[in-house]
């Protein structure tokens, strides 16, 4: 990064010894379904404090609406599961990661199932298979669904109702941690605001980052409000190695009616037989791929994107209305709601859907036990990048991958932290800034300028001179955002908003092929040659 928008160490002034301290052994930012698996299995070995900037069910995991992926059919199997990854990722992921996450499905499918997670079955009563939905990219029906498409809210109860439920994991909601502690290479916790208490510090042991991605720099997500990039940001400012950060995958079908969230719209609905029409009424996937509407998402999002550009249209239309009101009203309770709501009865007539940011494929740089390069600093969920993904998410693998290294984090972090001596002393750091230009800013307006600027120059489909023009526009923002000391958690947003778009672009624009969800309409091939490796960022160096 150009030097005069590099961010600063800490976004804030801090005197450590002018500061409140709490001492905890593992610190976990964030509450979904990453932290609270890491909390569980770290609560095993010490003392854990969750910190969550809003309340503790909110976050992404709430939202998932398609499920678990796991092979657990007997006409399964995790060869297939591990192909179907691979395949997916289109050259960037790491098979033996691959293979572990997919072989601790099954596993963490039954362990859920045994803190009394109500999974839908074949049969209402009883203790009936597992009813499995299909989703793109799947060669199997292989997602674990709950309540049809609430999935990720049973998911949230169950782990929230674990986590409370143990007696050494204390939660903090309305928490913003504005930036990770580093002394002397190490991670040693956290500068924390809180609402009510103000200003503080954790120190900590060991720290998780677990607080997803930065859909929120889009114009169009199905992220909810809180998901502005906090984690990467702080990461990358604390000298983690972040990676993939060009990668990001576009959901391709979300609701698209004026006045609406772009609330997502579950891929299982396409597996149980919806069908993808333009505004003729036409079908229109089979032009694109053999598998149809089961294709993997980058490949069903840039048809839609052709398809909105030849019809002239706003939209496409998802069409369930050949299937049965029985089948839709028990696998899709929340869409037929919400459509509702919008006098859209779904068993008559089709719902405009259309691409929306959806998840953030790259993030901080982590092993196989989630360890980051900080010593200390661990990481799990979308936040990370742990070879899992590459190019392409499979659909319903993050929430796997977010149990998986939940665990394998939760129990790195935990064990050592527990052979650690405890530091009660108070932390001696200082850290001051010049004084800040006191102009005042409307924070809002430039908030909704970053995200017109990436929904429009740095989408579905890329272009070299327009992620240039996207560059210099946030570098010119940055220039008088980023020297700035705030006091809100709008405030911090915006920087930390704006220093994830920063590495976006220029990801976007040094990776000069198209492969998984990274198109470039100016280099159309896949260029293994020179490209089937990652990018690096790291604070102070140039990307590699």
């Amino acid at each position: 990064m150009k030097k005069h928008i590099e961010p600063r160490r800490y976004l804030k002034q801090i005197d450590a010894s002018s500061l409140p301290h709490i001492f905890t052994d593992v610190l976990i930012i964030g509450s979904g379904a990453a932290g609270l698996r890491a909390a569980i299995e770290a609560a095993k070995y010490a003392s854990v404090l969750v910190l969550t900037k809003d309340e503790a069910a909110e976050g992404n995991t709430k939202h998932a609406m398609g499920g678990i992926a796991a092979a657990i059919s007997p006409e399964d199997s995790i060869e297939e599961h591990i192909a179907d990854t691979l395949k997916s990722g289109q050259g960037l992921t790491e098979e033996k990661v691959v293979r572990l996450v997919a072989s601790e499905g099954p596993k963490s499918i039954e362990e859920l199932i045994q803190w009394g997670a109500q999974f839908d079955r074949d049969e209402k009563y009883g203790d009936s298979p597992l009813n499995l939905a299909r989703e793109g990219g799947h060669s199997r029906a292989r997602i674990v669904h709950a309540q049809g498409d609430a999935t990720g809210l049973e998911l949230a109860r169950v782990l929230l109702t674990r986590a409370r439920s143990l007696p050494n994991i204390q939660i903090f909601e309305h928490t913003f941690v504005v930036d990770l502690l580093t002394q002397d290479g190490a991670c040693t916790g956290a500068l924390v605001h809180n609402e009510v208490m103000g200003f503080f510090l954790v120190r900590s042991k060991a720290t998780i980052l677990a607080c997803g991605g930065a859909g929120q720099i889009y114009r169009e997500t199905t992220n909810p409000p809180g998901a502005t990039g906090d984690g990467l940001a702080i990461a990358y400012r604390a000298g983690a190695k972040l990676r993939d950060m060009e990668f990001v995958q576009f959901h391709p079908t979300t609701l698209y009616i004026a006045g609406a969230n772009r609330a997502l719209i579950s891929e299982a609905v396409r597996g149980e037989g919806a069908l993808l029409r333009n505004n003729q009424g036409e079908r229109f996937m089979l032009k694109f791929s053999k598998d149809a509407e089961l294709a993997p998402r980058d490949l069903v999002s840039r048809a839609i994107l052709t398809e909105m550009k030849a019809t002239g249209d706003t939209s496409v239309y998802l069409d369930l209305t050949h299937l049965s009101q029985e089948s839709i009203a028990e696998r899709f309770p929340l869409l037929a709601d919400l459509c509702a709501t919008f006098d859209i009865d779904i068993t008559k007539e089709p719902i405009p859907v259309r691409p929306s940011v959806h998840y953030f494929l790259g993030g901080v740089v982590v092993d196989k036990q989630g360890r980051s390069n900080i010593e200390n600093l661990f990481a799990a969920g979308e936040v990370s990048s742990t070879g899992l993904h590459g190019a392409n998410r499979l659909g319903s693998n993050s929430l796997l991958e977010s149990l998986f290294f939940g665990v394998r984090a939760g129990e790195a972090a935990g064990k050592a932290a527990a052979a650690r001596p405890a530091e009660r002393g108070p932390l001696s750091l200082k850290f001051s800034l010049p004084a800040a230009k006191k102009d005042a800013l409307n924070l809002t307006d430039v908030i909704n300028s970053l995200k017109s600027l990436m929904w429009r120059r740095v989408g579905i489909e890329r272009q070299g001179q327009e992620l240039a023009e996207a560059e210099r526009r946030i570098d010119f923002w940055c220039s008088y955002v980023m020297d700035k000391e705030f006091d809100t958690r709008v405030g911090w947003e915006l920087q930390n908003m704006l220093t994830v778009a920063k590495l976006t672009i220029v990801a976007a624009h040094l990776r000069q092929e198209s492969r998984g969800v990274h198109i470039r309409v100016d280099f159309p091939e896949r260029d293994d040659v020179h490209w089937k490796r990652h990018l690096v960022f790291q604070k102070g160096k140039e990307p590699r």
